[in-house]
Order: structure tokens, then C-alpha cells, then sequence
């Protein structure tokens, strides 16, 4: 298969990886441990699980999305400039 037909490019997969790395991050700050039947615990409400976490998540996602819109440049269309 040749190299100029692939939707991706080395950068686009960085930018995927990146953004993977974000989400699994913010899903990370939103887990931890809930309340039971017999216990309560008032860190469920805490503002990195309520705020930030969605944020971090947001960014991640926002940014795989940009990752597979972002078009690579085409080497030809360069190299025949000249």
C-alpha cells in the first residue's frame, strides 16, 4: 500500500495516543471509592471529581477529534512545487 493513500499520518497517531492518555486520565480523577448502604462518603462530592475530572475528559476528547479531522500534508503537492 502506498504511504500517500493513508488517512494518518505518524502525527495524527501522536495526537490520538495524546488525547487516549487525557481521557483514561480524567476518567482516573472522576473514580475512586463511593458510599455504601451503612457508610458515607462526603468525597464523592469532592471538586476535582465534580469539576475537573469532566474537564480533563473534555479536553481528551476534544482533542481525538481534532486528531482525526486534522488532514496530512501530501508530500507530492510539495515536492512538485518546485
Amino acid at each position: 500500500m502506498d504511504k500517500k493513500n493513508l488517512a494518518f499520518d505518524k502525527f495524527n497517531f501522536i495526537l490520538l495516543a495524546i488525547g487516549m492518555a487525557i481521557v483514561i486520565i480524567g476518567f482516573l480523577l472522576m473514580s475512586g471509592a463511593g458510599s455504601s448502604d451503612t457508610t458515607f462518603d462526603a468525597d464523592i462530592f469532592s471538586t476535582t471529581r465534580i469539576k475537573v475530572a469532566p474537564v480533563v475528559t473534555f479536553v481528551g476528547f476534544i482533542s481525538i477529534i481534532y486528531a482525526i479531522i486534522r488532514k496530512p500534508k501530501d508530500v507530492n503537492t510539495e515536492e512538485g512545487a518546485e
